[in-house]
């Protein structure tokens, strides 16, 4: 019992090391924006298409429900800009 004690103690004490460890948080850093695009043409194009009325679509689309052709379109657009936008961190600079 007791070694099975220290093996286990011995395993959280080298865990907890390798996290210490890290350099970094593990965060990979902005991702660069598509060419061409700037934080806000991306931001206008989000805003264009919540002027549309995409939400209710993109909230449809992540719910698994039926879209016409056209509202899968608008609801993927606005995932793929915004991941673009978030991606790039538009929304802390």
């Amino acid at each position: 019992m007791r070694r099975a004690r220290a093996i286990v103690a011995a395993g959280v004490v080298l865990g907890l090391a390798g996290c210490a460890g890290g350099s970094g948080s593990g965060d990979p850093g902005a991702k660069p924006l598509p060419v061409g695009e700037t934080c806000q043409s991306l931001r206008g194009q989000l805003d264009r298409l919540l002027a549309r009325g995409v939400q209710p679509k993109v909230e449809a689309l992540s719910a698994g429900r039926k879209l016409s052709p056209k509202d899968k379109a608008d609801a993927e657009a606005y995932n793929r800009i915004l991941n673009q936008y978030l991606g790039a961190r538009c929304h802390v600079a």
